[in-house]
């Protein structure tokens, strides 16, 4: 239809359409992703639709109101995030305000808030309401959820993943998918529908957590009012209560005032979100009879005896957030909450679980701290899906056989004091395991102890530092086995060529640490990463590698960030140019932003080390990309005297002083 409104003429034509949905461009094809304006470009926009442009006197105007209210000018921009609508909508509404900073301030205090009256931000309003009234109902829930958490503020992905399968907004659909999976599904579709603002992980380069544009945020607080879905309380202003607060978002206010309104209109509250506060909450928890998701993380509770006794009450609580709270033991009565899906206890001082934590039997997702030990009966939890972290000692060794009872796992981190024959075979028993992280205290070398071990095929992450050696690349490392490996921290024995070929071929994968312990095998070859190899890798961590590693053209094209640790400079005579420096190929690497080396020269001269740390450093200079650089030397014979030296020292000194 397009084509026939145009000319027919040996003419060439670009027809370009807009759209906030990825998922739509990919398929119209040569999708191209619009960055954010700069902030200088976001200014003259900002400054063009106030002032006007062309005209002498208002350039001098421009120039005059840039120097008395540059900063907060910038804040403003700084809520628009280089979108250009959002821009276009704070001109409009700063063009009816006296030029002064306060009445700019005012308006920058007012967006975000969902309750600015303004024709130019309704219509702003209209234009992003039409992307969220094209979202499925499900989707919709899901979004005006995000109206809880305050302006900014950077929201993890699986802690929101969490709150939304507690809500009960996910429902499972799909055979074999678990319910983080579906939200997982969730938060893609919102990114793919540009309603909210990806974060990503430096290491990975994977999506760890979002940002809602304070524009969306406005929009869906506007909406979360209108149907009373949330109401937000604070020392900002906020949403007026309602006779029914259905969720409540306590943000930076005094509670005990704020609560003073709400109290009697807690009895149908699903939600309540507390944001970190120095003093203990007031929260009369006995009204609420149906909350659902109750999350306290950051909030100081080690003195709020009352709230901890009220929590065996809420009968229909499913996920409850005690993270970083201060709290130093769970009370007996936490076995009542027999719908309880999500628990996390992170970062406290508790030493052991509550007894009855075992018979919370819809629990899925159960975090706590490696020094939290379990008790007996945790084989009961048979929904267990994440478990993090299991701590093993001598006192709980024999947890290690209920382990094989949770066959739902799919996400587990595990500290053994030491290594427990019995853990390979439980281990076998979790084929849905995505995540694993083990670890071995005490300095042991547990070599050859995983051996027999094979991956499921699902596997993503798998973690074994630590003292937890395979004695050679275990055959499960293979592209056709694990397509979806991400993230791989592995310590072998002994690695060969086409061991890191074969890592190469990884297709998913992102995060490499690789440490060796060949030093004594006599393998006298160096390693070469060639053209291809390592499609997706973003960090690299190569450790204790006798032979140096040269990165050939074409090799790992997305790497930021290499460590090599521990390299051994006897070995790399093998590899010097002609003029006898040493050249690993790191300009090969072309999106190469972070350089760490740690070179020991043991058995190698002092002149030679320094020659070597000056060609890594000038490699690094001379990359075109400038990567920051720190590239040090190790003399381990000067360290062997140190520790003499401080062992003839400490001989001398009392213990007490020791």
């Amino acid at each position: 239809m397009i084509r026939c409104a145009l000319p027919d003429n040996d003419v060439g034509y670009t027809i370009i359409t807009t759209t906030r949905i990825s998922h739509v461009a990919e398929q119209a094809g040569g999708a191209y992703n619009m960055k954010p304006l700069s902030l200088n470009n976001s200014r003259k926009l900002l400054y063009r639709r106030i002032f006007g442009s062309g005209n002498k006197d208002n350039n001098e105007t421009e120039e005059k109101c840039h120097k008395e209210m540059a900063e907060v000018s910038d804040r403003i921009l700084k809520k628009c995030a280089g979108v250009p609508l959002a821009i276009i909508t704070m001109a409009s509404l700063l063009a009816c305000k006296a030029r002064n900073k306060m009445e700019w301030y005012e308006v920058y205090n007012s967006v975000g808030t969902g309750l600015e009256n303004n024709l130019d931000v309704e219509n702003m309003r209209k234009i992003l309401s039409f992307s969220y009234y094209e979202l499925p109902c499900y989707l919709r829930a899901c979004l005006l959820y995000l109206s809880m958490f305050p302006e900014d503020y950077e929201i993890g992905k699986d802690r929101l993943i969490r709150m939304w399968i507690g809500e009960g907004f996910i429902q499972c659909e799909k055979v074999g998918k678990s319910l983080f999976e579906l939200g997982e599904s969730y938060f893609n579709e919102l990114i793919n529908r540009s309603m909210i603002q990806p974060i990503y992980d430096s290491k990975n380069d994977m999506i760890s957590s979002c940002r809602v544009h304070d524009m969306v945020l406005d929009l869906i607080r506007s909406l979360s009012s209108e149907e009373n879905f949330v109401t937000i309380l604070s020392n900002m202003g906020g949403t007026s209560p309602s006779n029914t607060i259905r969720r409540l978002s306590l943000q930076n206010g005094q509670e005990s005032h704020v609560m003073a309104q709400a109290t009697w209109s807690l009895q149908h509250t699903r939600s309540v979100f507390v944001f970190p506060t120095s003093i203990s909450p007031v929260l009369p928890l006995d009204y609420c009879r149906v909350l659902r998701v109750l999350d306290l993380e950051g909030c100081n509770l080690s003195q709020a005896n009352s709230i901890l006794k009220c929590l065996g009450n809420i009968h229909h609580l499913r996920y409850l957030g005690l993270r970083r709270t201060g709290i130093s033991q769970l009370p007996e009565e936490i076995g009542n909450l027999q719908f309880l899906q999500i628990l996390d206890v992170r970062r406290n001082n508790i030493f052991r679980l509550a007894s009855r934590v075992v018979q919370l039997r819809k629990l899925m997702y159960l975090y706590i701290d490696r020094s939290t030990t379990v008790p007996n009966g945790i084989g009961n939890l048979t929904c267990l899906e994440q478990l993090s972290w299991l701590r093993i000692n001598d006192s709980t060794r024999n947890i290690i056989q209920e382990l094989g009872q949770l066959t739902e796992l799919r996400q587990l981190s595990i500290e053994l004091d030491k290594w427990n024959d019995k853990l390979l075979e439980c281990l076998c028993k979790l084929q849905k395991m995505q995540e694993l992280v083990i670890t071995v205290r005490h300095g042991q070398r547990s070599i050859g102890r995983l051996d027999a071990w094979v991956a499921p095929r699902h596997l993503r992450v798998f973690q074994s530092p630590d003292n937890c050696w395979f004695s050679t690349l275990p055959a499960w490392v293979n592209p056709s086995l694990l397509p979806d490996l991400t993230f791989l921290s592995i310590d072998v024995r002994e690695l060969h060529q086409v061991d890191l070929e074969i890592l190469g071929r990884l297709p998913a994968l992102r995060f490499l640490s690789l440490k060796m312990d060949n030093k004594n095998l006599g393998i006298l070859a160096g390693f070469v990463v060639g053209a291809g190899a390592f499609p997706c890798l973003v960090t690299c961590y190569f450790c204790q590698f006798v032979w140096p590693v040269v990165f050939q053209q074409g090799a790992m094209p997305r790497v930021r960030e290499l460590v090599i640790w521990r390299f051994y400079l006897r070995e790399a005579r093998g590899i010097a140019c002609t003029d006898g420096s040493l050249d690993l190929g790191m300009g090969n690497l072309p999106s190469l932003q972070y350089v760490k080396a740690d070179l020991r020269c043991d058995g190698a001269g002092k002149e030679e080390a320094e020659q070597a740390k000056a060609a890594l450093t000038h490699a690094a200079q001379m990359h075109p990309n400038h990567p920051l650089h720190l590239i040090h030397i190790t003399d381990h014979d000067y360290y062997k005297t140190l520790c003499r030296k401080l062992d003839r020292s400490r001989a001398d000194v009392s213990p007490r002083m020791q």
